[in-house]
């Protein structure tokens, strides 16, 4: 990282100013850096200046009515850390305790999962059942931008050049669970992950099915109901398990996974249908 100079703005216009001053790829923002920092090491990035977000005021927690706002910049362990959020949108705390380590969710935020749109990212899929959105800000001002828009393929997101992720908006409350399955829980990855929700205002469900190339894929079904039966989600999730394009790789076959994306699938709606289950201290593996 020798020549590479580091800066750390205090306001947002500041922040944007740098962005505004050079090409695109001299220019990266770092928030809790525990991906970036490995693809500095490793030459995959090769940045003139790093922007830190660290002292922006992009930290808030803020409850609004049948909203939670959460900033980019606030550490997935302090999100964590609040019964409210654990109480209005479980998932999120389950989906939060599936990443890494305590230490890694020290650093990590969700902001930065988002912007990194990694394929095994374990928020991701929970933000994408529960409808949230992304609020942007740029030169040319600031949009809103649903995540299902929001993350267009792995490693690409609609972020314009010169744009940052000022905050996550969350519908809440939202009962929501999340699932997911690895060989070693906490150094590996999700084979495949299962973040689901129900909108009592619609009676849809929502589940997103996370290790799935180009980007998790979203299912939607109104025929469920509030307590499906057993039969009836049996066959919803083998149906999803069957459209949805896995292939398979020396980690899992692909018929390993579908048979795990139904079951999980399955497991993620009873979840939520009890409303009042979340997960233990690491999540809640399959």
């Amino acid at each position: 990282m020798a020549g590479v100079e580091w800066v750390a703005p205090s306001t947002e216009d500041e922040a944007l100013r740098y962005f505004s001053s050079d090409p695109p790829s001299a220019v990266v923002p770092i928030a809790g850096g525990t991906d970036l920092l490995l693809d500095l090491e490793a030459g995959r990035v090769g940045p003139r200046r790093l922007v830190s977000l660290s002292r922006l005021p992009w930290r808030e927690l803020e409850w609004a009515p049948n909203a939670l706002r959460i900033g980019s910049t606030r550490p997935l362990a302090d999100i964590q850390a609040d019964p409210r959020v654990r109480q209005a949108v479980p998932g999120l705390i389950e989906a939060i305790l599936a990443v890494g380590g305590p230490a890694l969710r020290h650093r990590a935020t969700l902001g930065g999962n988002l912007a990194r749109a990694a394929p095994a990212s374990d928020v991701i899929p929970l933000l994408l059942a529960v409808g949230a959105s992304v609020e942007l800000v740029g030169a040319d001002g600031h949009r809103t931008v649903p995540v299902d828009q929001f993350v267009r393929a792995s490693r690409e997101t609609a972020l314009r050049p010169g744009e940052l992720i000022r905050r996550i908006v969350l519908p809440v409350p939202r009962p929501s669970a999340y699932r997911w399955h690895r060989v070693r829980p906490v150094n590996d990855i999700s084979h495949v992950a299962v973040g689901g929700s129900f909108d009592p205002g619609t009676s849809e469900w929502t589940v997103a099915i996370g290790g799935v190339p180009p980007r998790p894929q979203v299912e939607r079904d109104r025929t469920l109901g509030a307590r499906p039966s057993d039969a009836a989600i049996e066959t919803f999730a083998r149906a999803v398990a069957e459209r949805v394009p896995l292939r398979g790789d020396l980690r899992a076959s692909e018929g390993y996974r579908r048979r795990v994306v139904a079951i999980l699938v399955a497991r993620t709606i009873r979840a939520v249908a009890m409303a009042d289950q979340i997960g233990s201290d690491r999540g809640s593996a399959a």
